[in-house]
C-alpha cells in the first residue's frame, strides 16, 4: 500500500462520555470505527488518543492520512457552563437595554407568567457600554462615530477586568464601518481583549438576536482558541499540513482558522453530523426521504430529512440563549437509554428527561443508580445482552428487576415487573414517536411516506415498535450505528453562509440592487473557500432569500435562481414565496397581501468526496451460521424464545424473520413478531412489517 498518496479520512466524534473515531479507505470504501474515552478537562486529548488509536487499529502512519474532520462541543459546553464574568457590551448610545427589553415570550406558555422571573442577561448591565454614533437602516450615516467615547467605552472595560467584548451597534447589518472602528480603537486601548462585531457575526435584523448571537460568539472564541491550539500542539507538525476540518451546526464543515475566527458556528454541530450521516446510509439503503432518530444514553435527537436534505432552520438556541444562525432542524426529547422512570404525584408513570448519564448510570451496570431506567426495562425483558454490552460491562438483571418491582409495589397495580418494563418502553416509544409527528403531522408531512433510521447505543433496540406506532415505511439501522455521528463527519461539504439584510416591497423591488447584494455576498463566498484552499471546480454557489407577507414578523427562506436578477427573476423570488408558504400552511395570500423580500443570502458549498462502503455479494445462504443462541425475549404479553444472531456474521442478501434479536458492539437491534430484516449490500439492516395490517408488537 502507498501510503503516500493520503487515501484514510479521519472523522472524530466528541461527547461527554466517549470519543468515536471513524477512518475510511477512499480507494476501498473500507471503514474502521473505534472508542476510546472523552477527557472532559482537556478534550484536546481524547482527539489525539483516538486518532492515534485509530491509526495503530489500521496500521497507517501520518502519510496515510488525507484529512481529519472533527465535530465538537466546546463551543456548546462553554456556554451551558453560562461563566460570563469577563464579558461585556458596547452599544450605540440610548440602546444600553436591549438585552432587559429582550422578547415578551415566556416558557411554557403565559400560564406561568405571574411566576416567571426572567432569567440573568448573559452581560449584566453594568457592564453594558454605551457609544455616540447612529446610522438609519440603509446604513447611511445619521451621526458620525464618536472615537472618544469608544476609548472610554475600552477603558472602563479595562479598569473591570472584561477579557471579552461583544459590538452591536443600531443598523450595523446594513454598514460595518462604525463596528470595524470600535474594533481598532479597543484594541489599541485592550490588546488582550477579543471582540465579536455583529455585522460579521450576523448581518441581520432583529437588535436582540443579533446582541446574544454577537455576545455568545464572543464568550467562546477564548475557549475555542485554547483548544484549537491544544489540538494543533498535541498532534504535532506531522499534522500540520493535514486539513483540520470542524463541523458547523449548519450540515457543512470549515477550517480551524474560521472555527476559531467565528466559534459560534459550530454550536449544536453533533447531532447535525449524525443527520447528515444518516442520509447517506439512507441513500445507499435506496431511501430518499426519512427521519434520523439518534438514542444515546440521556437524550433523543430527531431530524426530517427530505430528497436526501435535512431541514435548516435559523431560530434555533443553545440552552437559554437564542442563537439566530442556520442550523439543522432537530427536535430533542429527553429519552435516552440512562432517561429515569418515575411517578409523578398523581401517581402517573413517567420516563425521564431525568437520566441517570453514565454515572452512576442505569441500575444494572456496575456501581449503578438506585432508579430503574429504559436500560433497566430492556435488560429485564431480554432484549439487550444479560451478560455483555459495549464490550465489556457485565449487566447485573436482577437487581434491574428488583428496582422495577419496588416501583411496581409504589404504583399498587399488582402488574409484573415485565408488564412495567413493557409499560416504561411504551411510554419511551411514545416520546420518540411524538417528537416524529412534530417535525412531520404538525408541518402537514405524512409520515408514513417516511422510512426511520436509527442509530446511537440505544435506538436500535426501540425504533423497529416506532416505526409501528406511525406506519413508517422501515426501519434502517446502519453498520456500527454507535459511531454514524463520526461517519457523518466525512461525509459533509464545506459551507460558508453570508447575509445580508435590506427590506424592500413586492412593488418597489430593485433588480439592480438585487442583482448586486448577491454578486458581493457571491465573493464573500468565493473568498473564504478560496482561501481555505478549495479547487475552484469544486465550489457551487446557491442563493436564498428570506420573504414574508408584509406585517407578519416570520419570513419564509425561498431558493432564488442563480444568474443575473432582473425584473422577471426578481418577480420569480415572489412566486416561489406564495408557493412555499401555501406548502407550508395550506393556504397564501397572493393577491391579497403586500409581500416585503427582508433577507439575501448566499451558501458557499466545496464539494468533499463522500465515502464510498464497500458492498458484498449477495448470498443465498442461510441466517443460521450467524445465530449464536438463543434466550427468552418479552413480547406483547409474554416470553418467546428468540433467536439472537451476531450482526457481523449476518451476510448480504440474508432476510431474517421476527421476533430476532442482533447483537454487535455497542448496541442491540431487536426486530419485532410480524416484522423482517433484510441486510442490504453494505451491511445496512432494513427493518419491514412482515404483514400489510402491520399489527403492532
Amino acid at each position: 500500500m502507498d501510503v503516500h498518496q493520503g487515501r484514510y479520512r479521519i472523522g472524530i466524534d466528541t461527547g461527554g462520555t466517549f470519543t468515536d473515531i471513524v477512518a475510511v479507505d477512499r480507494q476501498a470504501g473500507e471503514l474502521f470505527v473505534t472508542k476510546v474515552p472523552s477527557t472532559p478537562d482537556d478534550p484536546s486529548r481524547g482527539l489525539v488518543g483516538g486518532v492515534q488509536a485509530i491509526m495503530q487499529q489500521v496500521g497507517i502512519d501520518t502519510d496515510a492520512v488525507a484529512a481529519l474532520c472533527h465535530g465538537t462541543t466546546v463551543a456548546t459546553n462553554a456556554l451551558l457552563e453560562q461563566r460570563f464574568s469577563s464579558l461585556g457590551l458596547i452599544v450605540t448610545r440610548g440602546f444600553r437595554h436591549v438585552l432587559e427589553i429582550a422578547r415578551q415570550s415566556v416558557p411554557e406558555g403565559y400560564g406561568n407568567s405571574y411566576f416567571w422571573v426572567k432569567p440573568d442577561r448573559i452581560v449584566p448591565l453594568e457592564l453594558v457600554a454605551e457609544v455616540d454614533e447612529r446610522l438609519d437602516f440603509k446604513g447611511n450615516i445619521l451621526r458620525p462615530l464618536d472615537r472618544d467615547s469608544v476609548r472610554a467605552a475600552a477603558r472602563f472595560f479595562r479598569d473591570r477586568g472584561v477579557q471579552a467584548i461583544g459590538v452591536c451597534l443600531i443598523h450595523a447589518y446594513a454598514n460595518g464601518a462604525h463596528e470595524r472602528a470600535v474594533r481598532e480603537i479597543v484594541r489599541e486601548e485592550l490588546a488582550e481583549a477579543v471582540t465579536s462585531l455583529s455585522h460579521e457575526v450576523l448581518p441581520e435584523y432583529r437588535e436582540y438576536e443579533r446582541t446574544v448571537t454577537t455576545l455568545v460568539d464572543a464568550y467562546v472564541k477564548p475557549v475555542m482558541a485554547r483548544y484549537m491550539g491544544n489540538v494543533k500542539q498535541r498532534l504535532g507538525d506531522e499534522f500540520a499540513a493535514k486539513p483540520f476540518l470542524v463541523m458547523k451546526s449548519n450540515g457543512g464543515v470549515i477550517s480551524a482558522q474560521q472555527a476559531t475566527e467565528r466559534p459560534i458556528a459550530t454550536a449544536l454541530s453533533g447531532p447535525a453530523a449524525g443527520a447528515l450521516g444518516g442520509a447517506v446510509i439512507a441513500e445507499l439503503a435506496g431511501f430518499a426521504d426519512l427521519v434520523t432518530v439518534d438514542a444515546g444514553g440521556t437524550s433523543t435527537d430527531v431530524c426530517l430529512i427530505e430528497r436526501g436534505k435535512p431541514h435548516l432552520t435559523t431560530n434555533g438556541s443553545v440552552g437559554r440563549f437564542p442563537v439566530k444562525l442556520p442550523m439543522i432542524d432537530i427536535v430533542t426529547v429527553g429519552t435516552g437509554g440512562g432517561s429515569i422512570a418515575w411517578l409523578d404525584p398523581s401517581g402517573g408513570l413517567k420516563v425521564g428527561p431525568k437520566s441517570a448519564g453514565a454515572v452512576p448510570g442505569p441500575m444494572c451496570y456496575p456501581g449503578g443508580g438506585d432508579q430503574p431506567t429504559i436500560t433497566d426495562a430492556n435488560v429485564v425483558l431480554g432484549r439487550i445482552p444479560p451478560a455483555l454490552i459495549g464490550g465489556g460491562i457485565a449487566l447485573d438483571t436482577d437487581r434491574a428487576r428488583a428496582g422495577l418491582a419496588r416501583l411496581g409495589e409504589t404504583m399498587g397495580h399488582g402488574m409484573s415487573v415485565e408488564s412495567l418494563a413493557a409499560g416504561i418502553l411504551d411510554i419511551a416509544n411514545w416520546s420518540q414517536a411524538n417528537a416524529i409527528r412534530q417535525i412531520t403531522i404538525k408541518r402537514g408531512i405524512d409520515p408514513r411516506e417516511f422510512a426511520l433510521l436509527s442509530f446511537g447505543g440505544s435506538g436500535p433496540a426501540q425504533s423497529a415498535a416506532v416505526m409501528e406506532l406511525l406506519g413508517l415505511q422501515a426501519t434502517i439501522v446502519p453498520p456500527n450505528p454507535g459511531n454514524l455521528s463520526a461517519f457523518g463527519l466525512l461525509a459533509v461539504d464545506w459551507l460558508t453562509d453570508h447575509i445580508q439584510t435590506s427590506v424592500m416591497y413586492e412593488q418597489n423591488l430593485d433588480p439592480d440592487h438585487i442583482d448586486s447584494i448577491y454578486r458581493e455576498l457571491e465573493n464573500q463566498a468565493w473568498a473564504v473557500l478560496e482561501r481555505d484552499g478549495v479547487p475552484g471546480d469544486r465550489c457551487h454557489m446557491v442563493r436564498h432569500a428570506d420573504v414574508r407577507y408584509a406585517g407578519q414578523a416570520w419570513e419564509v427562506r425561498v431558493d432564488v435562481p442563480a444568474g443575473a436578477i432582473d425584473a422577471a427573476r426578481a418577480s420569480e423570488i415572489v412566486g416561489r414565496f406564495h408557493r412555499a408558504y401555501h406548502r407550508l400552511y395550506g393556504y397564501d395570500y397572493e393577491g391579497q397581501q403586500p409581500v416585503e423580500l427582508v433577507n439575501f443570502a448566499v451558501s458557499g458549498y466545496g464539494r468533499i468526496e463522500r465515502p464510498r462502503l464497500k458492498t458484498a455479494a449477495q448470498t443465498a445462504g442461510s441466517p443460521q451460521s450467524a445465530r449464536s443462541g438463543s434466550r427468552p425475549v418479552w413480547f406483547g404479553n409474554g416470553h418467546i424464545d428468540t433467536p439472537i444472531y451476531n450482526r457481523s456474521a449476518l451476510a448480504a442478501g440474508l432476510t431474517v424473520a421476527g421476533p430476532a434479536v442482533i447483537e454487535e458492539f455497542g448496541s442491540t437491534t431487536v426486530v419485532f413478531p410480524n416484522q423482517n430484516v433484510q441486510v442490504d449490500p453494505h451491511g445496512i439492516l432494513i427493518i419491514r412489517p412482515a404483514r400489510p395490517d402491520r399489527v403492532m408488537p
